[in-house]
C-alpha cells in the first residue's frame, strides 16, 4: 500500500481555524489553539507533568494519550477526574492539578 500525500489545506485533521484560546493551570496562563485537548495545550507549552502520585511522589502527565490510563486526570472548572487527553480545551478553562490521596486508615 502506497502512502498518500494530502495538501495541508485539504487535511481534515488540521484545525479549521487558528483561533487562540487561553486556560490556566494552577493560576499559570497557557495558550493553545481551538480544538486542542487540555493535554495538547499543556504539552505544546512545555508542561510535561501536572500530577504526582501518592506512592513515591512520581510526576504524571500524559502516558497513553487515549483515556485509558488516568495518569493525566485534572480538575476542570471545579469538576474532578477529567482526563486531560480527552477533554478539548475551552477558552477560559480553569484547570487545577489533582493529586492521588491515600485513604485515611482507621484502626
Amino acid at each position: 500500500m502506497a502512502a498518500r500525500m494530502i495538501r495541508a489545506s485539504n487535511d481534515p485533521v488540521q484545525p479549521l481555524t487558528a483561533d487562540r484560546i487561553g486556560l490556566t493551570l494552577d493560576g499559570t496562563p497557557h495558550e493553545g489553539l481551538r480544538g486542542q485537548t487540555i493535554a495538547g495545550v499543556l504539552l505544546a507549552e512545555g508542561v510535561l507533568s501536572w500530577r504526582r502520585t501518592s506512592v513515591g511522589d512520581s510526576p504524571r502527565g500524559v502516558f497513553c494519550g487515549i483515556g485509558v490510563c488516568f495518569d493525566c486526570i485534572v480538575e476542570v472548572n471545579g469538576v474532578r477526574d477529567i482526563r486531560a487527553c480527552q477533554r478539548r480545551a475551552q477558552d477560559g478553562d480553569v484547570v487545577r492539578t489533582q493529586h492521588d490521596e491515600l485513604p485515611e486508615v482507621t484502626s
